[in-house]
């Protein structure tokens, strides 16, 4: 992610040596995203992420290192958090949070097709339910309480059809949070940024299989079915227009349903959900684009482009094509 800490070779050592991983050999910040301080950190034993956060907590980090963890341990391909001889995953470095996962293989998929999108839903959907007996709780802390706050925030920077769009979609999703159907919807730990450049697949091109999804800081407790609709706005779209593109959209759900199937209040639901996947990143990269904070290697992501994809998911209201129960 975007380098905002600087850290030196000196202490990539001191935290390799108390996690027991051996002699450094390389340590490179990583250039994509804007929420954290990323660095490969390569040893003699192998190759990991280090990460330094900016805007967690030491409180609120557990919820999503003993994730990772819990899911690790229960096959799910995530990269499994370093502890050291105390069993501490959560470390501390220059003054701020810190921990130190595996690198998993393989590269990005950004130009998925059905087959990739196939795995990514059977996978989310056992994640799904791996995560069913994780004892932490942590609110999504990107969803409806956040967009409230942040909405009156960006409203200034937005021309009057922007700041129109914005303010009824979040009366909109507020109306549906407050909704009996909204109740009905199963709920767990989610993802709730799986994108392309968070999932890894390795092998031969057109037989690529999927090595493991990373990036857990902005998991949350909320609907699983929020964390399909996050994942369907970015792997089963034309970038360009913000169109969904339907025959990847559908499998990515029948894949999703060999695991899990979803419920007939899931499948009603999922066009709404994809609206509200469609305004927390809008008003996410509006926040981060207007308001955006100091780094060596920060490049906020361009904030109309989930414009367009709210606008094509109101216009466009979609379906996966099955009778509902």
């Amino acid at each position: 992610m975007a380098v905002f800490t600087a850290v030196t070779d000196e202490q990539a050592q001191a935290l390799a040596s108390r996690l027991q991983l051996g002699q450094l050999q390389q340590l490179r910040g990583i250039t994509a995203g804007i929420e954290n301080s990323n660095f490969f950190l390569t040893t003699d034993r192998g190759e990991y992420v280090l990460t330094i956060f900016e805007r967690l907590t030491f409180e609120q980090l557990p919820f999503y290192l003993r994730l990772m963890q819990h899911l690790a341990r229960r096959g799910i391909q995530v990269p499994a958090p370093q502890p050291d001889a105390d069993g501490e995953i959560l470390l501390d470095l220059a003054g701020k949070p810190a921990a130190v996962v595996d690198r998993l293989r393989g590269g990005h998929q950004l130009a998925p097709d059905v087959f990739h999108c196939e795995q990514v839903g059977a996978e989310l959907a056992r994640m799904h339910l791996a995560g069913q007996d994780f004892g932490l709780q942590q609110p999504n802390l990107r969803g409806l309480d956040w967009w409230t706050e942040t909405v009156p925030v960006v409203l200034p920077y937005l021309t009057a059809e922007q700041a129109e769009l914005l303010s009824g979609e979040l009366a909109f999703q507020q109306q549906l949070a407050a909704s009996a159907g909204y109740e009905e919807l199963p709920r767990g730990a989610i993802h709730a940024d799986l994108f392309r450049d968070n999932v890894m697949f390795e092998g031969l091109p057109g037989r690529e299989k999927l090595s493991g999804f990373f990036d857990f800081y902005f998991a949350g407790v909320d609907t699983w079915l929020f964390d399909i609709a996050v994942c369907l706005n970015d792997w089963c779209i034309d970038l360009a227009s913000g169109r969904l593109d339907e025959q990847r959209a559908q499998a990515f759900v029948d894949a999703y349903e060999t695991v899990r199937p979803l419920s007939g209040t899931e499948h009603r639901l999922l066009p709404a959900l994809l609206r509200a996947g469609a305004l927390r990143f809008w008003l996410s990269r509006l926040w981060d684009f207007h308001l955006p904070r100091e780094a060596s290697l920060l490049k906020p992501h361009d904030p109309t482009h989930f414009e367009r994809v709210l606008r094509e998911r109101i216009a466009n209201p979609w379906h996966a094509l099955r009778e509902i129960a």
